[in-house]
């Protein structure tokens, strides 16, 4: 296996020519140029197979064999493949892993092969799919829970259009996007796959940005993102004259909705599934989150990547999988429209009130399936008798959660109850496939048994002759009997003749066709076979029935089939209806979801407008208290923030593990959740809109890129400072500390500056530098405060509170201790501090270097033993004492001794 894979390595499909090849090889080299990006599948019998260096990617990221077929110029040629019948596994592990997959299967059968070129004939093939990361509409191979977005970005005229669609579900959206935005955008979608032009990847100013989403990147040729064919395609598409009906989109926008178009009907090989027509998402339309505060501030993952732990994992308590999509959806686009946001807290706020609605709605939602994403297996040519089930069942959900709505006549909630209504085209949908589908369904079409018995006559004739011969040729029988009066007459088979009729030879002449004479009506019998003691004979009628009992189960599934085709095609007719029920399904899940959030959390309706207030009262960290809740830690102490104009820059002192980067996180998260429609935890909460919210807490490398902590912090404050508004909200922590601390501090302080005097945003400001608490004087609008520390007895305990005024100092010394560090090194540590706090940073600096007492004296010697381990003094002396020897004024004074030479080392001696 490794000989194959050196001798080949680098080498594509391309590099060898077709000269020498078999036939098959030959078809297979012509097919894998068309895809040369792609591994393809190429169906041979019960095994998809790949080959030269496809079989050896494939070999090294499924772990299967790579073997050998033939040779190509002496080398032999690497293959691998994976069974028909299981590939799908197969193959998401390698769309996970970053490849795209083209499906090649047979065209035809062996036999037609034959007879178009003879006996040797190649079987035809073609490319049926490309699977790509963006184009999974599988619903085993999707998280039910998680959008699955394709994007697209373009330029024309000097304009950029952003483009995301979800192929499993339909869902379609435009939007023009400035170029320092687009970074931001692409980590507010989070699509699994990003088209662009070539062209773009060589704008040095972009590349920055597409180096954030290497990984998803799928670059194009630029003629695929032509305005003027990409507004015809979509018109032709959609059914309109013009795209106008839909939004003023710019140039850009259609050029990058086109290119998504395009690229789906290029994948899925002319099979467009259900798109709903694009909608635009406005500039300005949603708060601005960059990449860095998504990632700090561990939104929708963790840091880690994980969805658990994060805050859309909290505050989650969707029923549905569309519901879950939704919520993921406005977490991660919070509104700055108050009309907006108000109408969607109002709809929370009615069921928060309506307890016994609440209930009701969350108990329907259980049985109500993912409507979104069969409409779209259905329309791509994928899905089964199951997912017509899941329309079906679907629909009749719309329909009860409609007349749910209507008795509870809630104004909030008439736009969602609207959305619900029925049209003639859904009702006569539902009423069919309530109708013909059985309740318990196969998942696949070609297995039949999927049509309920009384909707089609001729389907019930078709199962009772297959599943019940005997019974109707004993029927036929009896007809016959009566017809001729021979009680005798029998009907039986045998494999010459198969069925036929036999009747005793001395009967059988009232049966027979006289010369002259015609079968008739009256007389429908053929002779066939004259026997010494019987006749045999047959009928039109037996001679049919023989042929639909021999064909009765092949023309039984023809025939569900076909009615299997006709209600997707009905299902497609009605899919802009069925699109609009399963969103607003979704949203009654969301609505009802954040009320069961509020209540079950103790969250409160946030106040929002157009000013710049920001007063929260008693704000809670969401993610924080549900795992002291759940890990059963204590209450979670809750803390104000007023940043109103007269305070509207804090800049926040204390210790490390006090709480600050909670703080900080809790009141920026708040704003997210006020700003999608949410309760948030709090007793109170006014927040004027905030257009763009920017959070650097933390720290990290960034060594791919050869950036150091230190730069990524300058990379993402200079980020802050040139875009931050005075409707912007900022989180900094810790600024400057990566450098030498006189540059740290005056980089500190001109940032305090700027966000004070330019900015002029409401900003959180956490530092360790005490020195810029004396900025207060001169900065009108910032005000101090520090989270509250008690010491008790040399320790300290963190109070988790905040509070006005400037911390004294840091106290990283007790923090240092309660981490672990050892006595020796606290000690020493001590004891620089107290000379640095007299001002002795200058000369007594050389002279605390050479001082060196933790390492001459304090540290033990190397020892396979404690017990052979160097003494101090303070243990040679006590080692060196006879207590019986001692009087008691001599144990007494020394016993002072002792005491006043470890409060000396431990510099806890009384001033």
């Amino acid at each position: 296996m490794q000989n194959a894979a050196q001798k080949t390595d680098d080498q594509t499909p391309d590099a060898f020519s077709t000269e020498g090849h078999t036939p098959m090889m030959t078809q297979y080299l012509g097919l894998k140029a068309q895809y040369p990006d792609c591994l393809l599948f190429y169906r041979m019998g019960d095994f998809y197979e790949m080959f030269f260096d496809d079989a050896i990617k494939a070999s090294e990221t499924l772990d299967i064999t790579l073997t050998k077929r033939g040779k190509t110029n002496g080398t032999d040629i690497p293959m691998c493949g994976v069974p028909f019948h299981s590939y799908e596994s197969y193959m998401a592990r390698l769309i996970r892993a970053g490849y795209k997959v083209a499906i090649c299967e047979q065209t035809e059968t062996p036999e037609e092969a034959k007879r178009r070129a003879g006996s040797k004939a190649l079987v035809n093939r073609d490319v049926i799919r490309v699977v790509t990361q963006g184009t999974i509409t599988e619903d085993h191979l999707l998280d039910s829970r998680e959008n699955n977005y394709l994007s697209a970005l373009a330029e024309a005229g000097g304009q950029y259009g952003f483009a995301w669609l979800e192929i499993s579900t339909g869902d379609f959206w435009v939007q023009p996007v400035a170029e320092a935005d687009i970074a931001a955008a692409f980590e507010r979608v989070g699509a699994s796959e990003i088209l662009t032009s070539d062209k773009l990847t060589q704008k040095e100013a972009l590349f920055e940005t597409f180096a954030g989403v290497r990984q998803a990147l799928t670059v194009q040729s630029a003629s695929l993102f032509d305005s003027q064919n990409a507004q015809r395609r979509m018109e032709s598409m959609f059914g309109v004259g013009t795209l106008e009906s839909f939004g003023a989109f710019s140039r850009a926008e259609i050029a990058a909705a086109g290119a998504l178009i395009d690229y789906i009907d290029r994948t899925q090989k002319g099979k467009i599934p259900h798109l709903n027509p694009p909608r635009q998402l406005a500039s300005g339309a949603v708060m601005e989150i960059d990449a860095a505060t998504r990632r700090s501030l561990e939104i929708t993952r963790t840091m880690n990547g994980d969805r658990k732990g994060s805050l859309l994992a909290t505050i989650d308590r969707t029923i549905t999988g569309p519901g879950a999509r939704a919520l993921q959806a406005r977490l991660s686009a919070p509104l700055r429209d108050v009309a907006g946001v108000a109408q969607r807290l109002d709809q929370v706020d009615a069921l928060v009130s309506a307890t016994t609605l609440r209930n009701d709605i969350r108990t329907r939602l259980k049985s109500t399936p993912d409507m979104e994403r069969a409409l779209s297996r259905l329309t791509v040519g994928r899905g089964g008798p199951r997912d017509l089930g899941m329309i079906r069942d679907g629909l009749r959900a719309g329909e009860d959660m409609r007349g749910v709505l209507l008795s509870a006549n809630i104004t909030p909630l008439s736009p969602i109850t609207a959305d619900l209504q029925s049209t003639p085209t859904t009702q006569a949908l539902l009423d069919r496939l309530s109708a013909a589908l059985k309740d318990d369904l196969p998942a696949l079409e070609r297995d039949g048994g999927f049509i309920r018995a009384g909707y089609s006559d001729k389907l019930d004739h078709l199962r009772t002759m297959r599943d019940d011969a005997k019974k109707v040729m004993a029927q036929l029988q009896a007809k016959y009997q009566a017809h001729t009066g021979i009680d005798a007459l029998k009907i039986t088979y045998n494999n010459v003749l198969g069925y036929f009729i036999e009747v005793p030879a001395k009967r059988a002449d009232v049966m027979m066709i006289h010369k002259g004479e015609q079968n008739s009506e009256a007389n429908p019998y053929i002779h066939r076979q004259t026997m010494a003691n019987a006749v045999r004979f047959t009928t039109p009628e037996l001679a049919e029935l023989e042929r639909d009992i021999s064909s009765a189960a092949d023309k039984a599934l023809g025939i569900e089939l076909e009615l299997f085709r006709q209600m997707v095609d009905d299902v497609g007719a009605a899919s802009q209806n069925i699109g609009t029920m399963a969103r607003a399904l979704a949203a009654v899940d969301v609505t009802a979801a954040l009320a069961h959030l509020a209540l079950e959390q103790n969250y409160t309706r946030p106040a929002i407008d157009n000013t710049t207030a920001f007063v929260i009262a008693g704000g809670r960290h969401p993610v924080v208290e549900s795992v002291l809740r759940r890990d059963g830690g204590g209450d979670f102490v809750p803390n104000d923030c007023d940043l109103s104009d007269a305070q509207r820059l804090w800049l926040l002192t204390g210790p490390n593990m006090a709480g600050k980067s909670t703080f900080l996180r809790q009141n920026a998260l708040i704003t997210i959740m006020a700003q999608m429609g949410s309760f948030v935890p709090a007793k109170s909460a006014h927040i004027g809109l905030v257009d763009r919210l920017f959070s650097r807490v933390g720290a990290s490398d960034d060594l791919a890129r050869g950036r150091s902590t230190f730069m990524v912090e300058m990379v993402e404050t200079a980020a802050i400072l040139n875009q931050a508004t005075n409707k912007s909200l900022v989180i900094l922590d810790e600024i400057g500390r990566g450098t030498a601390t006189f540059d740290g501090l005056s980089i500190a302080w001109a940032c305090v500056e700027h966000l004070h005097e330019v900015s002029q945003c409401r900003s959180l400001f956490a530092t360790h530098y005490h020195e810029l608490t004396s900025l207060q004087s001169r900065l009108p609008s910032l005000s101090c405060h520090s989270m509250q520390v008690k010491e008790w007895k040399g320790d300290i305990i963190f109070l988790h509170s905040v509070g006005a005024g400037a911390a004294d100092r840091s106290y990283g010394i007790h923090v240092a201790r309660l981490a672990g560090l050892p006595p020796a090194v606290i000690a020493r540590a001590q004891s620089v501090l107290d000379k640095l706090e007299k001002g002795e940073q200058s000369g007594n600096l050389n002279k605390l270097a050479n001082e060196l007492p933790l390492f001459s004296a304090a540290l033990p010697q190397k020892s396979d033993s404690f017990a052979n381990a160097a003494h101090s003094k303070l243990e040679e002396r006590l080692k060196a004492i006879n207590p019986d020897a001692l009087t008691p004024r001599e144990a007494l004074d020394l016993l002072y001794s002792l005491k006043a030479e470890i409060d000396d080392a431990t510099g806890t001696s009384e001033k």
